[in-house]
């Protein structure tokens, strides 16, 4: 019997030794994988910070540099092509003539340009001209040319009389509580059965002044905002990026002369 219960005990204590062993003998044979781990983690995860900070901080320092140099970049090519291009009008006359000076065909074209403007605001001036247009409009094809030039040209002419966009108006376009910019062209007056209405030809730009859509808008409808026409056309062109941050309108009490006064000064 007791040796029964020795043979029993040393049997109870050889299952126990193992799981009593086992933690102690587990940490001294296994090489510990979870300590080094969660040492390098932190740094591991600060270097990848450090590296995203400074790839952010270059974007954007890399993005203000694009955005700085843009408008000074296409500045510089669009000054420099019309440069080229209107020097090539007198620089072949020179090339003849032995003299080859950058820039004096540019001089030389500016100069002509500002003797024909003197030149066509006299009664000599406008005599030659309506004879040319004249023979122009005569043509088949050049006469839809040069009228379709002429309209744009004298959009933004400084002589307010022969000026075709007469005052900057905003209108309620297409939809209740949406709004279009565009020009006043003209005035009509729509005779109907319940008496007649005074409606404005306003002319919205869809493509940078070349080509849009014209509305015939009821006058009281038509908000007048206190734009000069260039101001208007330079929002047109610039896509709105150039439009104030407030627009204060005209009192619509005011004659059309007076308006033309205001946006001049």
């Amino acid at each position: 019997m007791s040796s029964m219960a020795i043979t029993t005990r040393d049997r109870d204590r050889e299952l126990l030794i193992p799981v009593a062993d086992t933690p102690a003998g587990d940490a001294a044979v296994s090489p510990s994988p979870k300590p080094s781990s969660s040492a390098s983690s932190p740094h591991h995860s600060g270097r990848e910070t450090f590296y995203k900070v400074v790839r952010s901080w270059a974007s954007k320092k890399f993005m203000t540099g694009c955005v700085i140099l843009f408008p000074i970049a296409i500045t510089f090519y669009i000054t420099w092509w019309f440069i080229h291009f209107v020097d090539g009008f007198f620089s072949p006359i020179y090339a003849q003539l032995g003299i080859d000076i950058f820039g004096l065909g540019f001089i030389t074209s500016i100069t002509f340009i500002f003797l024909v403007g003197v030149f066509m605001s006299s009664w000599l001036g406008a005599s030659v001209l309506g004879l040319g247009e004249w023979f122009i409009k005569r043509m088949p094809l050049v006469r839809h040319i040069y009228n379709a030039s002429k309209q744009i040209s004298a959009a933004i002419s400084p002589d307010q009389n022969t000026q075709a966009f007469k005052e900057v108006a905003i209108i309620r376009h297409p939809r209740i509580g949406e709004y279009a910019f565009g020009f006043i062209t003209s005035s009509v007056t729509l005779q109907n059965y319940s008496g007649d209405e005074e409606l404005c030809c306003v002319y919205v730009p869809t493509n940078h002044l070349y080509i849009g859509d014209i509305f015939l808008v009821n006058t009281k409808d038509v908000i007048r905002p206190n734009l000069s026409i260039r101001e208007g056309i330079e929002i047109v062109v610039s896509g709105g990026m150039s439009m104030p941050q407030i627009l204060s309108t005209i009192d619509s009490r005011i004659r059309p002369g007076e308006i033309s006064r205001i946006n001049r000064s």
